[in-house]
């Protein structure tokens, strides 16, 4: 079957570009001309609204007259008239950054083919401290909430937000890849992954030793829990470790097209789900401080139909978020079963970007947990 862009005899890239300037344009129109019920209803609502909360520390942010203003009691939330706004996602919000994502990935792919680059596996691994670093940098915005007087005010502290923030970490990135794809050109380097790599190795560690200061400062914000880290990520390794085991003895077809890159997947998801465990369940049993609350709608639902049908003597013992642990994990594999070998000669570059954006939305966040238990924030 022939694609749009075939039938329309139209340059691909060229087709992308004027698609998202049209929707665009559609949606500022549809603010400018019906700002009740396309801005505050729907765009301010769902996405820009629960950003605001967040960095206003506010339980939640209410629109009304074209004005925002910022509640910090959770009464007068639940009194206040829609729109109103809480801080993370809403199953909206989260649909709708996911159809931005495959949007955004669709022009990388253009951009990497014009640069002639990113059909390889290395790119995949070049990569991989950018995504610990997006998780890293939303823990920045967590410390300095903590601290007594704010380093990071508002606006500027949106930018290191979820989502805005994987938005900062994508310019960051792309910033980064061209340069090392200018230096690969010049001669300068021998292949533009390892100053790629290099690239996001430097912000990370960088962001790294911000956190661990605040966390080891007397008069910091935070608390140094060495056990939290060490607790997540062996958790997360031998919960990978089992379930890679399961996949090579009993359903090998799995991991046939992925390979390695299959592993640091599911590993990715493994660490989202034990930072869950451990930062709502057993942070104090840790001696770490009081356990974290749930922010994603998924999340929030799991513990919530554990919470209603598990005894409490069982609950008592296994704590209620160890089911997000096992949904993460068989996804994750789903996902990697679905990567098969056809899929990366077909489009390497739109495969590999794929997996980096799956091992992102299960990495970035679980690296944000992690850290914010490992620092005390």
């Amino acid at each position: 079957m022939a694609t749009v862009a075939e039938r329309l005899d139209v340059d691909p890239a060229r087709l992308w570009a004027g698609s998202v300037l049209a929707l665009l344009v559609a949606l500022i129109a549809g603010s400018l001309l019906f700002p009740r019920t396309v801005y505050d209803g729907f765009v301010w609502h769902y996405f820009w609204g629960p950003v605001q909360a967040d960095a206003n520390a506010a339980v939640c942010a209410v629109r009304q007259g074209g004005a925002t203003r910022y509640l910090y009691d959770a009464a007068a939330c639940s009194a206040a008239t829609e729109p109103v706004a809480y801080p993370g996602y809403t199953l909206v919000s989260e649909v709708g950054y996911v159809v931005i994502l495959l949007v955004a990935l669709s022009g990388l792919v253009f951009l990497l083919r014009r640069l002639g680059i990113g059909s390889d596996r290395d790119l995949f691994y070049a990569l991989l401290p950018f995504v610990f670093f997006g998780g890293a940098l939303r823990v920045v915005e967590d410390v300095t909430d903590a601290a007594a007087g704010s380093v990071i005010g508002y606006p500027l502290n949106t930018l290191i937000i979820s989502p805005v923030i994987y938005f900062t970490v994508f310019a960051v990135t792309l910033v980064a890849l061209v340069a090392s794809v200018a230096l690969d050109r010049r001669g300068a380097v021998e292949n533009y992954t390892r100053p790629l790599f290099g690239a996001g190795a430097l912000v990370l560690v960088g962001t790294l030793l911000f956190l661990l200061w605040s966390a080891v400062t007397p008069d910091g914000p935070g608390t140094f829990y060495p056990q939290v880290l060490i607790v997540i990520l062996v958790g997360a390794t031998a919960a990978t470790a089992g379930t890679w085991w399961l996949i090579e003895v009993y359903a090998p077809v799995i991991n046939a097209g992925t390979g390695r890159l299959g592993f640091v997947v599911i590993w990715g998801h493994a660490v989202d789900g034990v930072a869950n465990v451990v930062g709502l369940d057993w942070m104090v049993a840790l001696g770490a401080g009081p356990n974290l609350v749930p922010k994603h709608p998924v999340n929030r639902a799991i513990v919530d139909i554990t919470g209603s049908t598990l005894p409490a003597s069982v609950l008592a013992l296994t704590g209620d978020t160890w089911p997000f642990l096992v949904v993460k994990l068989v996804a994750a594999t789903v996902v990697v079963w679905l990567f098969d070998e056809q899929i990366f000669e077909e489009s390497p570059r739109y495969t590999i970007l794929l997996m980096i954006a799956i091992l992102a939305v299960g990495l970035g966040p679980g690296t944000r947990d992690m850290l914010r238990a490992t620092v005390g924030v």
